[in-house]
């Protein structure tokens, strides 16, 4: 028997299978969830008050930063609450929203991560040119480019993974409402999903990434040019945070979207999902601050403008 609609909703099993791990992780996903609505805000904060950070870089990571912030809402609240009690059910409009919302930042991040590149590519291998290619309504446009994808690839593949035929169970075995594991629910020929998954995919993690890895290709090779080990160490200084931020981001959300058929992978696939979901945008604003002199100077000028009158 299969429920169409699904208006009972569904079962996020998520990590019900190991209930020893699931107060652990609720400690973890927790903490890790309050760091990303401090350090993300903190940031956004920074890049808007301190006039010193009104820079295209800083412009793309307070996005990063907001863009952070709406990803781990849409779906950490939800898995709080399935990891501490035996309540696991989401209705089918809370999924639906929970995968539209969850897609299109996702798509949109994968884009972001690509401008981002693209602006240090032009830091580095045009900086006499840099102010002039990279203006603020240039990047204003690229920003706005980014958000737009993410929102139209969502409109493209929420619908048909809503129209599926679910299986009667509802049991989703993830811990959110997303495109693989719905396609998996499904208890009726899904070949046309999974080809469009697989175009979504190449198109907005195959294609960016590509990008990303084409225009640091071209700053390894300007930076090896550079005759001084000062001018080398400062030049990869200003890629490392980005090259640091894509790698965890991509590698974990390129094993749960192209990963194969299989037990195994698919719950391993959850831990890397809940690591892109939860552990990433963590890690993001730490990443920008604990490695970047002007963030930190930034935060420093903060302290002292709110600190009361008469302390030193």
């Amino acid at each position: 028997m299969n429920n169409k609609s699904s208006p009972e909703g569904f079962i996020l099993l998520a990590f019900s299978d190991h209930p020893r791990l699931e107060k652990t992780l609720f400690v973890v996903v927790l903490t890790s969830y309050l760091m990303t609505l401090v350090c993300n805000t903190l940031i956004i904060l920074l890049s808007i008050l301190d006039s010193k950070l009104h820079t295209p870089m800083y412009f793309f990571i307070s996005n990063l930063s907001f863009l952070d912030l709406c990803f781990t809402t849409s779906s950490v609240p939800q898995l709080l609450s399935n990891l501490w009690g035996p309540e696991k059910t989401i209705s089918f409009t809370g999924c639906a929203i929970q995968l539209f919302v969850f897609l299109a930042l996702g798509a949109t991040e994968c884009v972001l991560l690509s401008v981002m590149a693209l602006d240090r590519y032009v830091a580095i291998c045009r900086p006499l040119h840099y102010a002039l290619i990279m203006h603020p309504h240039l990047t204003q446009r690229l920003a706005i480019v980014a958000w737009v994808i993410g929102l139209l690839e969502s409109v493209v593949q929420t619908p048909p993974t809503l129209r599926l035929p679910f299986c009667s169970h509802r049991r989703v075995d993830d811990f959110l409402c997303e495109v693989p594991a719905l396609i998996r629910l499904s208890c009726e020929d899904t070949t046309y999903n999974e080809i469009q998954l697989a175009v979504g995919s190449v198109l907005l993690l195959v294609v960016p990434l590509t990008l990303i890895l084409v225009s640091y290709g071209a700053i390894g090779h300007t930076v090896l040019k550079i005759k001084s080990a000062e001018g080398r160490k400062k030049a990869f200084g200003t890629c490392s945070s980005h090259l640091l931020v894509v790698s965890f981001f991509y590698s974990s959300v390129i094993t749960v979207y192209l990963q194969p058929k299989n037990p195994y992978a698919q719950d391993r696939g959850k831990f890397f999902g809940l690591f892109y979901a939860v552990g990433t945008p963590a890690l993001n604003p730490l990443i920008y601050t604990l490695r970047n002199k002007e963030v930190k100077g930034a935060f420093r000028r903060l302290l002292v403008k709110i600190q009361p009158p008469g302390k030193s």
